[in-house]
This record gives C-alpha cells, structure tokens and sequence, in this order.
C-alpha cells in the first residue's frame, strides 16, 4: 500500500485499518492486557449479583462493555481455554478433554498472543492462561503453549502448600472437582493469585514503553475455594439461599443427560448447610481475585497506560451453584454455558453500557486483532465485536454456541437472545428449548409443546450450521 496517503484517505478507508492510521498519525500500537479468571460465573455485582462483593470488576465494567449475554465454546478450562485462544470451536481443534494439547491436533495453528508476537509485540504471560490442572498444577507449566509467549511466569503461594488444611465435603473427589474451601491466614501477596498480579504489575512497569500483551491468568475462583479470612468475613451464610434441588416430577420432560454432570445428584450428595458453606467460600475467593484485578488496574492508571491499552476480562467457563441441583460446568445451562466477558480501555467507545446481544468466547481473537489492526488468520471461526463496542443496541445475528461430552456421545446447544435449543446425542437422547423470557430458570421444557414447532424448526436449522 502506497505509503504516501493522505490522512483524509486514510480516513476514509475506516475502522478496517487502525494500524495504517496509527502509523499515519504516529500513534504507538495499542496494548492489550487479557484478564482471565478460572470457573468464575456471571455473581458479579456489574451483572446485577448485588450479595457477591466485585467493586473492582464493576468499575472496570463501568468504563467499558459488559456482554451480558456472552457464552462459551465447551464449558471445561482445556477446550474453552484451547477454543478462545485459536479462535477455533471444539470440533475444529479436536480438543474435549483436559489432558490433549492442541499443537497434537492443529500444530501449526496461530494462536492469539502468538499473532501478536509475530507482530512485534512483547508478549507473556503470568498463571494461567491455557489448561493447568487446579491444584495439581499451580507453579508449573500446565498445558501452556511455548509460541505464544517471550516470557512465561508460574506463580506458587501458599494455597498450594496448605492444601492439608482445607475443609472438605467431597473427600472421595480429587481436589480439582471438590467441594473444599479454607479461609486462610496471611496476606493476599501469599497466595498464587496475589503472586500473579504482583508479577503483572512488574511486566506492565518493566516494558510500559514497549507494545505488549500480558496475559493475567488468575486460579480463583476455582476450588479450592481459597482465600484470605477478610474475603470470607464479608459474607453471612445466613444470607445465602440454595436453589432447592427439583423434584424428578419438574424433570419430566428433561433428557437424562442434561443432569450428568452432577454426580451423585444433587449437589454431589453434601447437605444444604454444606453446599451453603461452599457458596460463601465460592464468593470469597471471588472478592479476593477481585481485589487482585483492582491491583492491576490501579497499576495501569498509575503507568498512565488504560488511554492506550484495550483490556479484556473473562471467564473461561460457568458455574452452577445448585441450580438444577448442579455444581460447577459441564452442563449445557445458562449457569454453565454463560460467561463474564467484559471490554473497556482503548478502542471501546461505549463505556458503561452493556451489550444483550448474543456473543461468544470466539469472539474475542477477531476482535482484538481488529481493534490493534494486525491480520488475523482467516480461519477464525469468531467475528469482531468492534461494531458492539461502539453501539452495544445495533443489530446482531449471530447466535452461540456451546457443546459438551458424555462419554461417547455429546450435547450441542444453540443460544439466540430469546431462546436456547440443545440436541443430546443428535437428538436421540433427547432434545431441549427454553424461553427466557417466560423461564429464566430453564424449568419448562417446550419441545414437545405444539405452540412452539415453529420455534423448534428455526433453532434446529440454526444447530445444523454449526456442523455445515
């Protein structure tokens, strides 16, 4: 391209080359910091959860997009993490599972930190930001992905060494999928994730006059549901409400798969005063790995770094905390399936708005190489928000989607802004369609309703574009 434009043409060619401009106007590339927090659900106060404490969170939302109705790709750390980072669904890098690596099965994909290192840009990572097995993996490598960083930071605090004095109601379950929680002694700067922003913070001082992209992988609020005693002290169990597990009779109509991936059902068999406890400790390590993030971000104030840094804070997967009588992901619910996704920093013009349109984790590769004007692969299967963040109302069709393994078979659901259509085993072990309008807690099943045939047909033919 002829680097002799003027500026009024470069103008003119629009939001599609905010590289081009910038080097016209001698603009530095713009930074990204990409926040990632492990089995953290939508019990935030900025997604109206007023009982969970976030203040830090909420006021990054307060400045930018919060995507209200933001999904992702396999509820699991590996294949959500694995999908978001290639900007690939499931089906196409062969990753179900925790234990496969994705180089095994698309080697020579570019990943998103790797297209901005290609691109000159520093970029690294501190925690997790691929699969790391939690606790067992904490202070080591996990599954991370040499091609994506210049530098690499494993943190390791005392969380991991006091593992023997946690409470445990699921003793038969490895720690990684318990129901165990400790309120710890100590300060935050002990802990793995107070670690992890310690080391973010170093990264943002050390090359703040460099182009970079740090990863901040925070381990909470994954069991085991650690953190200091001040973060447990902000919540009253008597204030906490467990969803009361349904009786078979409301399941009537609800495939027997859609509740496998509680086992023993409900609840993993603890009791309520035991799945209450957890909550509380759920939330604290919530509050806790919050008030890391409010570190970072003061951080980033402080370097006067935010004006040109786009920062994107995000959930690999759901959580349930009793809903259907369900604990934690893997399931194809709103619980499950939804994620915080929030954007703010250089590039969001809406700030403080919220988006209720339909995104997915996808989204967020196209989007950043959009708004820091690098090319992208053009095998991403995701499509840029830049649109949303300057008008979080205008019109968006495209819907989510979100899948799962059973053993040899699988689930594949279809989420539109209303309404949310599943197919188990392609439908021969059953299918499900929620209105979230009339049944924000997905209890009526309206497939086999003859009012809403119509309904069941367009969202099928949604569900078989995913596979065409």
């Amino acid at each position: 391209m002829n680097r002799d434009l003027s500026r009024r043409e470069l103008l003119r060619m629009g939001a599609g080359f905010p590289a081009i401009l910038a080097a016209a106007q001698g603009a530095p590339k713009r930074n990204v910091l990409l926040i990632t927090l492990d089995d953290l659900n939508t019990h935030l106060g900025c997604y109206g959860k007023t009982q969970v404490k976030s203040p830090n969170i909420d006021q990054l939302a307060g400045s930018g997009v919060t995507f209200d109705r933001s999904y992702c790709q396999f509820p699991l750390c590996s294949p959500s993490r694995s999908s978001m980072m290639t900007g690939l669904r499931p089906d196409s890098i062969r990753i179900y599972d925790l234990a496969t690596h994705f180089r095994l099965t698309v080697p020579d994909v570019v990943t998103l930190p790797q297209l901005f290192r290609q691109n000159g840009y520093f970029t690294a990572r501190v925690g997790k930001l691929y699969h790391y097995g939690v606790p067992s993996d904490i202070g080591s490598c996990g599954l991370d992905d040499w091609k994506s960083w210049n530098q690499a930071v494993n943190p390791r605090g005392r969380d991991k060494d006091e593992e023997n004095l946690l409470v445990n109601y699921t003793p038969t379950r490895g720690l990684g999928s318990s129901l165990s929680f400790l309120a710890a002694e100590g300060a935050d700067e002990e802990q793995t994730d107070g670690q992890a922003a310690t080391e973010v913070i170093r990264l943002l001082e050390k090359y703040q006059n460099r182009p970079f992209f740090i990863g901040a992988g925070f381990y909470r609020p994954h069991c085991p549901y650690i953190a200091p005693k001040k973060y447990f002290a902000l919540y009253d169990q008597a204030s906490i409400r467990v969803p009361q597990a349904p009786s078979p009779a409301d399941f009537k109509s609800i495939p027997e798969e859609a509740l496998q991936s509680t086992k023993p059902w409900p609840w993993f068999g603890v009791s309520e005063s035991e799945a209450g406890k957890s909550i509380v400790a759920y939330y604290a390590a919530i509050s806790f790995v919050d008030a890391q993030v409010g570190r970072i971000l003061k951080a980033l104030d402080r370097l006067k770094l935010r004006e040109n840094t786009t920062i994107v804070l995000w959930g690999d997967n759901g959580y349930h905390l009793g809903e259907h009588g369900l604990w934690k992901k893997q399931s194809l619910y709103e619980g499950s399936a939804r994620v915080p996704m929030i954007l703010a920093g250089a590039g969001v013009a809406a700030e403080g708005r919220v988006c209720k349109r339909t995104v997915e984790s996808l989204d967020i590769y196209p989007t950043l190489a959009d708004l820091c004007g690098l090319p992208a692969p053009n095998n991403l299967e995701g499509a840029s928000l830049r649109p949303l963040l300057n008008d979080p109302g205008q019109e968006w069709k495209r819907p989510a989607y979100t899948q799962v393994k059973r053993g040899k078979g699988a689930g594949y659901s279809v989420r539109t802004e209303r309404w949310r259509y599943t197919e188990w085993e392609g439908g021969a072990a059953g299918t499900e369609l929620y209105d979230y309008e009339s049944d924000p807690q997905e209890l009526k099943n309206l497939v086999g309703n003859p009012e809403f045939q119509s309904v069941v047909a367009e969202m099928q033919g949604l569900l078989k574009r995913l596979s065409s």
